[in-house]
C-alpha cells in the first residue's frame, strides 16, 4: 500500500495533554458536595444525563459541564441546593479552566519530529478560549500548521477541514482517544482513523472499533506513530 498521508491531524484532550481526570475529580467534588442528598452512583447517571442532553445546547467543555452539574444539583435536590453549592460548583468550573498543561507520553517529541515531515494540525472540541489556552500553555502551538476548534465531528466537518488542510481525506490521518469522534468519522469521511487509547475516556466518547476498516489502527500511544507511519510506506 502506498503511503500517500501528507497530513497528521490531533485530537487535543486526552490525545495531546490529559484533560478528562480534571474533570473526573469534579465530579467527585460534586459527589460529595451532594452526598446528602444522593447516592454516587445516582449522581453520576444524572449528571451523564445531563451532559449528553445539553451538549446540543452548551456545546463540548468546561462551561457545558457546569452547567449540567448545577442542573443536576438542582434536580436531585428538588430545587433546595443551597447558593453555597451552586457556589462551589462555580468554583470547580474556574479551577477546569486554568490547571496547568501535562502533555500526554510522547506528544512532544512526536509532534516534533512530524513537524519536519508532514502538514500538522489540531482538529478538537470543546470552548475556544480554553483551548486556545490549553495549546498555547502546552508549548504545542507553533508546531502545527493550523488549528480548528469545532463545534463537532462529523463526517462532513472531517471532509471539509481535510480540503482545507490536506490534498482531500485520502491524504489525511486522524488521531485521537476518542473511537467516536475521532476515528469513526475520519475513517467514513475517507481518512484515516488512528485511535490511542486514553487512561479515562469521556463515557460518551466511547463506541465500537471499526475493525473492518482498512483504514483503521490502534497504537498503545503517540510513541508508536512514527513506527505505524513507516509500516505503511
Amino acid at each position: 500500500m502506498a503511503h500517500t498521508v501528507t497530513t497528521l491531524a490531533f485530537d487535543a484532550d486526552d490525545t495531546l495533554w490529559h484533560n478528562e481526570r480534571h474533570f473526573r475529580m469534579s465530579e467527585e467534588r460534586f459527589a460529595d458536595l451532594l452526598k446528602d442528598y444522593a447516592d454516587p452512583d445516582h449522581l453520576a447517571e444524572r449528571l451523564l444525563a445531563s451532559e449528553k442532553k445539553n451538549v446540543g445546547h452548551y456545546g463540548f467543555g468546561v462551561k457545558g459541564f457546569v452547567l449540567s452539574m448545577i442542573e443536576t444539583a438542582i434536580e436531585v435536590t428538588e430545587e433546595r441546593v443551597p447558593a453555597s453549592v451552586i457556589k462551589e460548583l462555580i468554583a470547580c468550573g474556574q479551577e477546569l479552566l486554568t490547571y496547568p498543561i501535562e502533555l500526554m507520553p510522547g506528544a512532544g517529541e512526536v509532534v516534533e519530529q512530524m513537524a519536519g515531515q508532514y502538514k500538522l494540525i489540531v482538529i478538537t472540541k470543546g470552548d475556544l478560549l480554553d483551548q486556545e489556552r490549553k495549546l498555547a500553555q502546552s508549548g504545542l502551538g507553533e508546531m502545527f500548521d493550523g488549528v480548528e476548534i469545532v463545534s463537532d465531528k462529523t463526517p462532513a466537518i472531517y471532509r471539509d477541514l481535510f480540503v482545507k488542510w490536506s490534498n482531500g481525506s485520502d491524504g489525511a490521518m486522524m488521531i485521537g482517544n476518542s473511537m467516536k469522534s475521532d476515528v469513526i468519522p475520519a475513517i467514513e469521511a475517507g481518512a484515516w482513523g488512528i485511535y490511542v487509547p486514553s487512561e479515562i475516556t469521556w463515557a460518551l466518547e466511547h463506541a465500537e472499533a471499526p475493525k473492518e476498516s482498512a483504514k483503521f489502527r490502534e497504537i498503545p500511544s503517540l510513541h508508536a506513530l512514527p513506527e505505524l507511519l513507516e509500516s505503511l510506506t
